[in-house]
């Protein structure tokens, strides 16, 4: 990995250098645009409105208009706020990691420590482990002010941006204002059905089904070029569910748990709920077509 960016975390008097990289990567199959008629590429060009000519994005710069008026802002403009030039990443606070809104919640990057001795990194981890506190940070990046969570991940600190309150929209949606009445039975099947699906989180069990279809989508395209089959390559579609709204909960429910206990092979006779978690993993596997669609192909 290449680091994006070089800084200090500062707490108090203590200073730990790192270096910032990003945490997470994009794994969706890289697609163009062309022209539908003759497949010729679609390209962006950044054209000047006053000569008409393509500008090189070396020679851009930003504006701001008000309506009236416009200013142009450089890049030595930008470089000069002083929020830009601070290569602090300052801790504001420790707060309770329960009390981090899972919504606001943005991008991941990884710290590095970047001194000869990790020993104030490494201090700063267990502390955070042992008081199970989140820091709560506000640095500066890409030319923009962010706020961020700093917290562990195994032996790494984990710097997660946050979006400010005021890009969080409020949820109001009138059906919620309503009174419902739920009865003690249907809570009884509605817990019976979450126990019938419980099992241990392994992100690893789970694939992107729709990148493995495209991706045998597009094998099965340059095999067979544009005269492809795409019922042989993945079978017939079967009948969509209608999505309209249950009538009878109850019966819902009970359907639900019933299925789903018999999909992990679980004996009545026994009083099992089956939630063990070798059948969990084999039930989430079943779901990714990934080999089967490339042997059809």
């Amino acid at each position: 990995m290449r680091s994006i960016w070089k800084g200090a975390l500062t707490f108090g008097l203590v200073n730990v250098p790192v270096k910032v990289y990003s945490a997470t990567e994009d794994h969706d199959v890289p697609l163009h645009q062309v022209h539908a008629g003759d497949g010729g590429r679609i390209r962006y060009q950044r054209i000047c409105e006053i000569d008409g000519e393509v500008v090189p994005y070396a020679d851009i710069d930003k504006a701001y208009d008000d309506g009236e008026r416009t200013v142009v802002l450089t890049k030595e403009d930008l470089a000069s706020l002083p929020a830009e030039r601070s290569r602090e990443i300052e801790v504001v606070e420790f707060v309770p990691s329960e009390q981090i809104d899972l919504l606001t919640l943005d991008r991941a990057y990884y710290l590095e420590p970047d001194s000869s001795s990790p020993k104030a990194y490494v201090l700063l981890r267990k502390t955070l482990e042992q008081t199970d506190r989140t820091a709560i940070v506000r640095f500066s990046l890409r030319q923009k002010t962010r706020l961020a969570a700093l917290r562990v991940r195994g032996d790494v600190l984990v710097l997660q941006t946050l979006l400010w309150a005021d890009e969080v929209r409020e949820a109001s949606f009138p059906a919620l204002e309503t009174e419902v009445k739920i009865s003690d039975k249907e809570l009884d099947l509605s817990a019976s059905l979450v126990e019938s699906f419980s099992g241990d989180f392994d992100p690893a069990e789970y694939t992107d089904a729709y990148q493995a279809e495209l991706r045998t989508l597009i094998e099965a395209k340059l095999d067979k070029g544009d005269a492809l089959d795409t019922s042989e390559t993945f079978g017939e579609a079967g009948d969509a569910d209608s999505g309209g709204e249950v009538i009878d909960l109850m019966e819902a429910l009970r359907a639900s748990v019933e299925r789903s206990r018999a999909a992990r092979g679980v004996s009545n006779e026994k009083g099992s709920t089956g939630t063990a978690s070798g059948d969990g993993a084999s039930t989430k596997k079943k779901a990714a077509p990934k080999k089967a669609a490339k042997k059809a192909s």
